[in-house]
């Protein structure tokens, strides 16, 4: 138990120092690739957000998934890929390959889909090289770009609301 509060205290630290480091990036008009940061310990509706997605004009093979959970059941195979607190090392380093390349990833957009603050979804969000960044207002607004004000479960008002704004900009 104490070991995992010394570690949440290093990543809480890293996290820190990225965010004086964050670079705000334009806003690209065509919006081809998306990847989706989701906090499952909470909202078990990706499936679904996924397709709201591809409603809206995103190829699903488009859009990259990573789910993280508070607790993984080591014996479960989970069907999209999942991460947890033991992906991430003391010094705040991500330790399983397809968590660090969907952080090295190019998206056009990253949707940071959690309201509950946890500084490992932080540190993935402030870590990835995506070009632009949205989130909910619940979540650190230094993070991301833009801010959607919604709860996590109502999903099609969240992806309604991104659209409406990204086609104003256009």
């Amino acid at each position: 138990m104490f070991l995992n509060y010394t570690k949440e205290f290093f990543v809480k630290k890293s996290l820190k120092n990225n965010l004086h480091n964050v670079k705000r990036e334009v806003f690209t008009r065509h919006i081809q690739t998306v990847g989706l940061l989701v906090d499952e310990s909470n909202f078990r509706h990706s499936k679904d957000l996924i397709k709201e997605l591809a409603l809206h004009g995103i190829a699903p093979e488009n859009i990259k998934l990573v789910a993280y959970r508070d607790k993984l059941d080591k014996k479960k195979e989970y069907s999209r890929p999942t991460f947890g607190k033991t992906n991430i090392n003391w010094k705040a380093e991500i330790t399983t390959d397809f968590l660090s390349e969907f952080v090295e990833t190019e998206f056009d957009l990253l949707i940071s889909y959690y309201e509950i603050e946890k500084s490992i979804l932080m540190m993935i969000t402030s870590k990835s090289k995506a070009k632009f960044k949205i989130g909910f207002t619940a979540v650190d607004k230094r993070l991301n770009r833009w801010m959607i004000d919604t709860d996590v479960e109502n999903y099609k008002l969240f992806i309604s609301e991104l659209f409406k704004y990204l086609k104003s900009l256009k």
